[in-house]
């Protein structure tokens, strides 16, 4: 049975809308270590339509020596959560409508992660039906005030269970939760 991770770059405000903001700050070689070993141990990507449709441009066209995760997001299976097809094709990928069973049916027959990077209209509806086992949050040292956010105002509470954490030198903190 499969398991997922989700991988987010957010502001101290929980803004993670158009991350280029991050871009100041610089990649630290160890957050690519963590990002390394969350893809490394991954074996599906589940995407939201609208990131499905960012990600392809910028990815499909990049090889491992443009950057090294490259292969990973251009030959994983990609499960596109989407009442529509895509306007755009990328690699292996399948539609699949969202419902907490069909995401359930997923991790079944899944080995290993199921891999999650931005759609945040999904992350808070797999967080809502308890269905997210690794939350990984690279959060930034800035509030930014205006944008989507990651946890909604009107929202439920949700609980999790801190599992890890690492403080990086460009000032950004990795924590991981666990569902509580």
């Amino acid at each position: 049975m499969g398991t997922i991770a989700v991988h987010e770059f957010i502001a101290l405000d929980g803004v993670y809308e158009d991350p280029r903001w991050t871009f100041e700050y610089g990649f630290d070689p160890k957050m690519g270590e963590t990002l390394g070993a969350i893809t490394g141990a991954s074996t599906a990507i589940l995407l939201g339509r609208t990131t499905y449709e960012m990600f392809a441009p910028a990815w499909s066209t990049r090889t491992v020596e443009d950057d090294p995760g490259a292969p990973f997001f251009n030959d994983t299976h990609k499960y596109v959560v989407a009442s529509k097809e895509p306007g755009v094709a990328w690699g292996p990928s399948t539609r699949l409508p969202y419902s907490a069973d069909a995401i359930r049916g997923l991790k079944e027959t899944t080995d290993g992660t199921i891999y999650v990077s931005g759609s945040g209209t999904l992350v808070r509806a797999l967080l809502r039906d308890g269905l997210v086992d690794d939350l990984h949050l690279f959060v930034y040292p800035v509030a930014r005030g205006t944008g989507a956010r990651l946890f909604e105002d009107d929202g439920a509470p949700t609980r999790l269970a801190l599992k890890e954490h690492d403080v990086y030198d460009n000032g950004v903190v990795h924590l991981t939760y666990g569902q509580a």
